[in-house]
Protein backbone atom coordinates (compact mmCIF):
# COMPACT_ATOMS: atom_id res chain seq x y z
CA UNK A 1 0.00 0.00 0.00
CA UNK A 2 1.06 3.32 -0.39
CA UNK A 3 1.98 5.89 1.82
CA UNK A 4 0.38 9.58 1.72
CA UNK A 5 2.56 12.43 3.17
CA UNK A 6 0.35 14.87 4.39
CA UNK A 7 1.37 18.92 6.16
CA UNK A 8 -0.30 19.26 9.31
CA UNK A 9 1.75 21.57 11.09
CA UNK A 10 3.71 25.12 9.75
CA UNK A 11 6.08 27.16 11.96
CA UNK A 12 7.39 30.13 9.91
CA UNK A 13 9.46 32.59 11.30
CA UNK A 14 10.14 34.74 8.92
CA UNK A 15 11.46 39.05 8.40
CA UNK A 16 7.84 39.76 7.63
CA UNK A 17 6.37 37.75 10.70
CA UNK A 18 6.66 34.79 13.17
CA UNK A 19 3.67 32.46 13.11
CA UNK A 20 1.15 31.47 10.45
CA UNK A 21 -1.44 34.42 10.95
CA UNK A 22 1.50 37.29 10.83
CA UNK A 23 3.27 35.88 8.04
CA UNK A 24 0.47 35.52 5.78
CA UNK A 25 -0.98 38.46 6.63
CA UNK A 26 2.24 40.31 5.66
CA UNK A 27 2.60 37.80 2.33
CA UNK A 28 -1.38 39.15 1.67
CA UNK A 29 -0.85 42.31 1.92
CA UNK A 30 2.26 43.13 0.09
CA UNK A 31 4.61 43.76 2.82
CA UNK A 32 8.78 43.84 2.34
CA UNK A 33 11.28 42.73 5.24
CA UNK A 34 13.80 44.67 3.55
CA UNK A 35 15.44 47.16 5.17
CA UNK A 36 18.91 49.18 6.12
CA UNK A 37 20.97 46.97 8.19
CA UNK A 38 23.98 48.49 8.46
CA UNK A 39 23.04 50.04 12.34
CA UNK A 40 23.26 46.53 13.19
CA UNK A 41 25.28 44.77 11.09
CA UNK A 42 28.95 46.49 10.76
CA UNK A 43 29.46 46.66 6.75
CA UNK A 44 32.05 49.33 6.94
CA UNK A 45 33.83 48.54 3.35
CA UNK A 46 31.16 46.62 1.95
CA UNK A 47 28.66 48.85 -0.83
CA UNK A 48 25.81 46.35 0.25
CA UNK A 49 23.60 47.77 3.30
CA UNK A 50 20.53 45.94 2.86
CA UNK A 51 19.05 43.05 4.24
CA UNK A 52 15.85 40.86 5.38
CA UNK A 53 16.81 40.49 9.23
CA UNK A 54 13.94 38.94 11.83
CA UNK A 55 12.71 41.51 13.52
CA UNK A 56 11.31 41.49 17.37
CA UNK A 57 12.93 37.89 17.58
CA UNK A 58 12.65 36.72 21.53
CA UNK A 59 13.96 33.83 22.29
CA UNK A 60 12.87 33.20 25.33
CA UNK A 61 9.64 33.15 24.31
CA UNK A 62 10.51 29.61 22.85
CA UNK A 63 12.82 28.01 25.13
CA UNK A 64 14.25 28.99 28.57
CA UNK A 65 17.61 31.05 28.87
CA UNK A 66 19.64 28.06 29.15
CA UNK A 67 18.94 26.66 26.16
CA UNK A 68 19.26 30.03 24.31
CA UNK A 69 22.79 30.64 25.76
CA UNK A 70 23.54 27.09 24.00
CA UNK A 71 22.23 26.92 20.60
CA UNK A 72 23.36 29.63 17.80
CA UNK A 73 20.64 32.33 16.41
CA UNK A 74 20.00 29.94 13.81
CA UNK A 75 19.25 27.12 16.44
CA UNK A 76 16.99 29.27 18.42
CA UNK A 77 14.82 30.05 15.28
CA UNK A 78 14.63 26.53 14.32
CA UNK A 79 13.58 25.58 18.08
CA UNK A 80 10.72 28.81 17.36
CA UNK A 81 9.86 27.36 13.99
CA UNK A 82 9.41 24.09 15.50
CA UNK A 83 7.34 25.28 18.45
CA UNK A 84 5.18 27.05 16.27
CA UNK A 85 4.38 23.81 13.78
CA UNK A 86 3.96 21.69 16.79
CA UNK A 87 1.09 24.01 18.13
CA UNK A 88 -0.17 24.35 14.64
CA UNK A 89 -0.21 20.37 14.22
CA UNK A 90 -1.88 20.75 18.07
CA UNK A 91 0.70 17.69 18.17
CA UNK A 92 1.37 16.48 21.98
CA UNK A 93 4.71 14.42 21.88
CA UNK A 94 3.36 12.27 24.69
CA UNK A 95 0.54 10.80 22.82
CA UNK A 96 2.70 9.39 19.70
CA UNK A 97 5.42 6.88 19.49
CA UNK A 98 8.88 8.42 20.11
CA UNK A 99 10.56 6.14 18.11
CA UNK A 100 8.34 6.59 14.70
CA UNK A 101 8.56 10.75 14.79
CA UNK A 102 12.05 11.74 13.21
CA UNK A 103 13.60 15.55 12.71
CA UNK A 104 15.30 16.41 9.32
CA UNK A 105 16.63 20.06 9.34
CA UNK A 106 18.69 21.86 7.25
CA UNK A 107 20.67 24.62 6.91
CA UNK A 108 23.31 26.63 4.30
CA UNK A 109 25.73 27.28 6.50
CA UNK A 110 24.92 26.52 10.25
CA UNK A 111 26.15 28.46 13.51
CA UNK A 112 28.43 31.21 11.33
CA UNK A 113 28.01 33.90 13.98
CA UNK A 114 29.16 31.31 16.70
CA UNK A 115 31.90 30.81 13.76
CA UNK A 116 32.53 34.35 13.99
CA UNK A 117 32.62 35.63 17.77
CA UNK A 118 35.13 32.25 18.68
CA UNK A 119 37.65 33.12 16.40
CA UNK A 120 37.57 36.59 17.64
CA UNK A 121 37.83 35.67 21.15
CA UNK A 122 40.30 33.08 20.44
CA UNK A 123 42.45 35.69 18.24
CA UNK A 124 41.65 38.88 21.10
CA UNK A 125 41.66 36.69 24.63
CA UNK A 126 43.12 33.85 23.69
CA UNK A 127 42.22 30.22 23.58
CA UNK A 128 40.68 29.40 27.63
CA UNK A 129 38.31 32.65 26.58
CA UNK A 130 36.38 29.82 23.67
CA UNK A 131 32.94 29.13 24.71
CA UNK A 132 32.23 25.25 25.99
CA UNK A 133 29.45 25.41 23.23
CA UNK A 134 31.52 26.05 20.58
CA UNK A 135 31.38 23.00 18.27
CA UNK A 136 27.93 22.06 19.26
CA UNK A 137 26.88 25.31 18.54
CA UNK A 138 28.41 25.58 14.95
CA UNK A 139 27.42 21.92 13.67
CA UNK A 140 25.13 21.70 10.78
CA UNK A 141 23.65 18.66 12.26
CA UNK A 142 22.78 20.83 15.62
CA UNK A 143 19.67 21.86 14.39
CA UNK A 144 18.16 18.49 14.09
CA UNK A 145 19.31 17.29 17.14
CA UNK A 146 18.00 20.27 19.26
CA UNK A 147 14.78 19.75 18.11
CA UNK A 148 14.84 16.40 18.65
CA UNK A 149 16.13 16.60 22.18
CA UNK A 150 13.60 18.95 22.69
CA UNK A 151 10.15 16.75 22.02
CA UNK A 152 11.80 13.31 22.53
CA UNK A 153 12.11 12.50 18.96
CA UNK A 154 13.50 9.08 18.76
CA UNK A 155 13.24 8.37 14.91
CA UNK A 156 15.91 9.27 11.79
CA UNK A 157 17.29 12.27 12.87
CA UNK A 158 20.17 14.48 10.83
CA UNK A 159 21.03 17.78 9.26
CA UNK A 160 20.93 18.46 5.65
CA UNK A 161 23.47 20.79 3.64
CA UNK A 162 22.85 21.80 0.41
CA UNK A 163 23.31 25.38 0.42
CA UNK A 164 20.06 27.31 -0.65
CA UNK A 165 18.32 23.81 -1.98
CA UNK A 166 18.81 22.83 2.10
CA UNK A 167 15.33 23.66 3.30
CA UNK A 168 13.42 22.01 0.49
CA UNK A 169 15.83 18.97 0.84
CA UNK A 170 14.70 18.57 4.60
CA UNK A 171 11.39 17.88 3.16
CA UNK A 172 11.57 15.71 0.35
CA UNK A 173 14.08 13.70 2.39
CA UNK A 174 11.49 13.91 5.20
CA UNK A 175 8.60 12.68 2.90
CA UNK A 176 10.76 9.57 1.41
CA UNK A 177 11.08 8.41 5.34
CA UNK A 178 7.83 8.43 5.56
CA UNK A 179 6.64 6.96 2.29
CA UNK A 180 9.74 3.88 2.95
CA UNK A 181 7.89 3.07 6.32
CA UNK A 182 10.79 4.31 8.59
CA UNK A 183 8.77 6.63 10.41
CA UNK A 184 5.25 7.85 11.02
CA UNK A 185 6.15 11.38 11.19
CA UNK A 186 8.51 13.44 10.53
CA UNK A 187 9.72 17.35 11.31
CA UNK A 188 10.94 19.36 8.50
CA UNK A 189 12.53 22.90 7.36
CA UNK A 190 15.44 25.05 7.18
CA UNK A 191 17.10 27.99 9.61
CA UNK A 192 19.46 30.35 8.67
CA UNK A 193 21.15 33.30 10.65
CA UNK A 194 24.39 34.23 8.96
CA UNK A 195 23.73 38.09 8.37
CA UNK A 196 27.20 38.91 9.21
CA UNK A 197 30.11 41.09 8.16
CA UNK A 198 31.22 37.86 6.40
CA UNK A 199 28.75 36.97 4.66
CA UNK A 200 28.21 39.90 3.11
CA UNK A 201 32.01 40.37 2.24
CA UNK A 202 32.02 37.14 0.59
CA UNK A 203 28.61 37.39 -1.27
CA UNK A 204 29.60 41.18 -2.38
CA UNK A 205 32.33 39.59 -3.97
CA UNK A 206 30.82 37.36 -6.02
CA UNK A 207 28.30 39.64 -7.09
CA UNK A 208 25.49 37.82 -6.16
CA UNK A 209 23.73 40.94 -3.66
CA UNK A 210 21.53 43.86 -4.54
CA UNK A 211 23.35 46.90 -3.61
CA UNK A 212 19.84 49.19 -4.05
CA UNK A 213 20.46 50.72 -0.91
CA UNK A 214 18.45 53.78 -1.13
CA UNK A 215 15.73 51.95 -1.67
CA UNK A 216 15.37 48.69 0.26
CA UNK A 217 12.07 47.49 -0.21
CA UNK A 218 12.32 48.03 -4.32
CA UNK A 219 15.59 45.85 -4.03
CA UNK A 220 14.82 42.06 -4.23
CA UNK A 221 13.08 42.40 -7.67
CA UNK A 222 13.19 38.56 -9.22
CA UNK A 223 12.20 38.14 -13.14
CA UNK A 224 12.28 42.23 -13.51
CA UNK A 225 15.15 43.41 -15.96
CA UNK A 226 16.78 45.89 -13.52
CA UNK A 227 17.15 42.88 -10.93
CA UNK A 228 20.76 43.54 -9.74
CA UNK A 229 21.04 40.34 -6.95
CA UNK A 230 19.57 38.83 -4.22
CA UNK A 231 18.80 40.33 -0.79
CA UNK A 232 20.35 38.27 2.52
CA UNK A 233 17.71 37.33 4.62
CA UNK A 234 17.48 35.41 8.01
CA UNK A 235 14.54 33.15 9.48
CA UNK A 236 13.39 29.54 10.00
CA UNK A 237 10.47 27.36 8.37
CA UNK A 238 9.36 24.18 9.99
CA UNK A 239 6.52 21.82 8.68
CA UNK A 240 4.99 18.44 10.48
CA UNK A 241 4.58 15.80 8.11
CA UNK A 242 2.95 12.48 8.87
CA UNK A 243 1.81 9.43 7.11
CA UNK A 244 -2.14 9.91 6.14
CA UNK A 245 -3.49 7.07 8.25
CA UNK A 246 -1.29 8.34 11.00
CA UNK A 247 -3.16 11.86 11.11
CA UNK A 248 -6.13 10.70 10.56
CA UNK A 249 -6.00 8.53 13.51
CA UNK A 250 -5.13 11.59 16.01
CA UNK A 251 -7.60 13.48 14.36
CA UNK A 252 -5.20 15.88 12.89
CA UNK A 253 -6.18 18.94 10.20
CA UNK A 254 -4.44 18.15 7.19
CA UNK A 255 -3.25 21.21 5.77
CA UNK A 256 -2.32 20.08 2.38
CA UNK A 257 -0.52 16.41 0.52
CA UNK A 258 3.06 16.51 -0.14
CA UNK A 259 2.50 14.19 -3.21
CA UNK A 260 5.98 14.53 -5.35
CA UNK A 261 9.40 15.57 -4.48
CA UNK A 262 12.33 15.41 -7.49
CA UNK A 263 15.97 16.21 -6.93
CA UNK A 264 19.04 16.86 -9.26
CA UNK A 265 22.25 18.15 -9.85
CA UNK A 266 23.24 20.48 -12.34
CA UNK A 267 26.84 19.04 -12.28
CA UNK A 268 27.88 22.16 -14.22
CA UNK A 269 29.37 24.78 -11.93
CA UNK A 270 30.08 25.52 -8.19
CA UNK A 271 27.60 29.05 -8.20
CA UNK A 272 25.74 29.72 -11.32
CA UNK A 273 22.62 26.85 -12.28
CA UNK A 274 22.78 25.04 -15.96
CA UNK A 275 22.21 28.03 -18.26
CA UNK A 276 19.42 26.22 -20.13
CA UNK A 277 17.45 25.12 -17.24
CA UNK A 278 17.84 21.65 -17.44
CA UNK A 279 18.84 20.75 -14.35
CA UNK A 280 15.66 23.03 -12.71
CA UNK A 281 13.69 21.03 -15.52
CA UNK A 282 14.83 17.60 -14.21
CA UNK A 283 13.99 18.27 -10.59
CA UNK A 284 10.34 19.56 -11.83
CA UNK A 285 9.67 16.94 -13.94
CA UNK A 286 10.63 13.89 -11.51
CA UNK A 287 8.65 15.51 -9.08
CA UNK A 288 5.30 15.60 -11.02
CA UNK A 289 6.66 11.77 -11.99
CA UNK A 290 6.50 11.24 -8.59
CA UNK A 291 2.89 12.96 -7.64
CA UNK A 292 1.34 11.11 -10.67
CA UNK A 293 0.98 14.74 -12.09
CA UNK A 294 0.39 16.13 -15.75
CA UNK A 295 1.74 19.59 -16.66
CA UNK A 296 -1.38 21.03 -17.03
CA UNK A 297 -2.23 20.49 -13.65
CA UNK A 298 -0.02 22.68 -12.21
CA UNK A 299 -2.16 25.66 -11.10
CA UNK A 300 1.32 27.67 -9.34
CA UNK A 301 4.86 27.78 -9.02
CA UNK A 302 6.17 29.09 -6.13
CA UNK A 303 9.85 30.02 -8.08
CA UNK A 304 13.22 29.93 -6.54
CA UNK A 305 13.18 34.02 -8.03
CA UNK A 306 16.66 34.96 -6.19
CA UNK A 307 16.23 38.35 -8.19
CA UNK A 308 19.84 37.54 -9.69
CA UNK A 309 20.37 37.30 -13.24
CA UNK A 310 21.13 33.94 -14.27
CA UNK A 311 18.93 32.77 -11.86
CA UNK A 312 15.64 33.57 -12.65
CA UNK A 313 16.51 33.59 -16.84
CA UNK A 314 17.37 29.86 -16.31
CA UNK A 315 14.69 28.87 -13.78
CA UNK A 316 11.76 30.40 -16.46
CA UNK A 317 14.03 28.15 -19.03
CA UNK A 318 13.65 25.07 -16.74
CA UNK A 319 9.54 25.97 -16.48
CA UNK A 320 9.45 25.76 -19.75
CA UNK A 321 11.17 22.70 -20.36
CA UNK A 322 9.42 20.71 -17.21
CA UNK A 323 5.68 22.27 -18.20
CA UNK A 324 5.80 22.55 -21.69
CA UNK A 325 2.80 23.64 -23.45
CA UNK A 326 1.67 24.53 -19.48
CA UNK A 327 4.28 26.95 -18.67
CA UNK A 328 2.49 30.14 -20.91
CA UNK A 329 -0.81 29.65 -18.78
CA UNK A 330 0.65 28.70 -15.31
CA UNK A 331 0.97 31.46 -12.16
CA UNK A 332 4.12 32.01 -10.86
CA UNK A 333 5.50 34.24 -8.13
CA UNK A 334 8.66 34.32 -5.97
CA UNK A 335 8.12 35.01 -2.09
CA UNK A 336 11.78 36.23 -1.95
CA UNK A 337 10.42 39.31 -3.66
CA UNK A 338 8.99 40.16 0.12
CA UNK A 339 11.48 38.27 2.72
CA UNK A 340 14.53 38.62 0.56
CA UNK A 341 17.13 35.13 0.44
CA UNK A 342 17.03 32.98 3.74
CA UNK A 343 19.08 30.93 1.85
CA UNK A 344 19.38 27.38 3.91
CA UNK A 345 15.86 27.82 5.48
CA UNK A 346 14.46 29.40 2.21
CA UNK A 347 13.18 25.93 0.81
CA UNK A 348 10.90 25.40 3.87
CA UNK A 349 9.55 28.69 4.36
CA UNK A 350 8.62 29.06 0.98
CA UNK A 351 6.72 25.46 1.13
CA UNK A 352 5.14 26.92 4.00
CA UNK A 353 4.22 30.17 1.59
CA UNK A 354 3.20 27.89 -1.08
CA UNK A 355 0.95 25.95 0.92
CA UNK A 356 -1.12 28.76 2.72
CA UNK A 357 -1.59 30.26 -0.59
CA UNK A 358 -2.96 27.01 -1.60
CA UNK A 359 -5.19 26.66 1.55
CA UNK A 360 -6.34 30.77 0.75
CA UNK A 361 -6.82 30.87 -3.15
CA UNK A 362 -4.36 33.38 -3.10
CA UNK A 363 -1.11 33.93 -4.76
CA UNK A 364 0.51 37.00 -2.77
CA UNK A 365 2.91 38.87 -5.93
CA UNK A 366 6.12 39.64 -7.24
CA UNK A 367 7.30 42.46 -6.01
CA UNK A 368 8.97 45.61 -8.23
CA UNK A 369 8.07 43.22 -11.13
CA UNK A 370 8.00 46.75 -13.34
CA UNK A 371 9.72 46.00 -15.86
CA UNK A 372 9.70 42.09 -16.94
CA UNK A 373 12.98 40.98 -18.55
CA UNK A 374 12.35 39.94 -22.21
CA UNK A 375 14.20 36.40 -20.93
CA UNK A 376 12.14 35.67 -17.94
CA UNK A 377 9.05 35.99 -20.37
CA UNK A 378 5.89 33.53 -17.85
CA UNK A 379 2.93 35.07 -16.02
CA UNK A 380 5.10 36.13 -12.73
CA UNK A 381 1.91 37.24 -11.21
CA UNK A 382 3.19 41.30 -10.93
CA UNK A 383 -0.27 42.00 -9.13
CA UNK A 384 -1.62 39.71 -6.56
CA UNK A 385 -4.52 37.90 -6.72
CA UNK A 386 -7.39 35.37 -5.80
CA UNK A 387 -6.75 31.29 -7.46
CA UNK A 388 -8.47 28.21 -6.83
CA UNK A 389 -4.90 26.51 -6.23
CA UNK A 390 -5.52 22.51 -6.15
CA UNK A 391 -2.16 21.52 -7.06
CA UNK A 392 1.28 23.74 -7.03
CA UNK A 393 4.87 23.18 -7.29
CA UNK A 394 7.79 24.63 -5.12
CA UNK A 395 10.98 25.01 -6.39
CA UNK A 396 14.24 25.70 -4.97
CA UNK A 397 17.97 25.15 -6.08
CA UNK A 398 21.38 25.86 -4.21
CA UNK A 399 24.79 27.00 -5.21
CA UNK A 400 26.76 23.85 -6.51
CA UNK A 401 23.95 22.73 -8.61
CA UNK A 402 21.71 21.52 -5.96
CA UNK A 403 17.66 21.28 -7.18
CA UNK A 404 14.91 20.57 -5.39
CA UNK A 405 11.08 20.65 -6.72
CA UNK A 406 8.03 19.53 -4.41
CA UNK A 407 4.70 18.92 -5.79
CA UNK A 408 1.78 19.83 -3.30
CA UNK A 409 -2.12 18.93 -3.38
CA UNK A 410 -5.13 20.47 -1.40
CA UNK A 411 -6.30 18.66 1.78
CA UNK A 412 -9.25 18.14 -0.85
CA UNK A 413 -7.96 16.53 -3.49
CA UNK A 414 -6.96 13.84 -1.27
CA UNK A 415 -9.66 10.28 -1.31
Amino acid sequence: MTRRVVVTGLGPVTPVGIGVEAFWDALFSGRSGVCRVDDRVDLEGIPVKIGAPVNGFDPLEYMDARRARRVDRAGQFALAAASLAMRDAALDPRKIAADRFGVVAGTGIGGLETMADNLTVLAERGARRVSPFFVTRIMPNAIAAEISIEYGFRGVNFGVVSACASGAHAVAVGAALIRAGLVDGVMVGGSEAVMLPITYAGFTKIGALSQRNDEPHRASRPFDRDRDGFVVGEGAGMLILEEAAHAAARGATVLAELAGAGMSADAAHITAPSEDGSGAAAAMTLALEDAGVRPEQIDYVNAHGTSTELNDAAETLGIKRALADAAGSVKISSTKSQIGHLLGAAGAVEAIATVLSMRHGHIPATLNLETPDPACDLDYTPRSTDLDIRVALSNSFGFGGQNVALVLRTAGAID
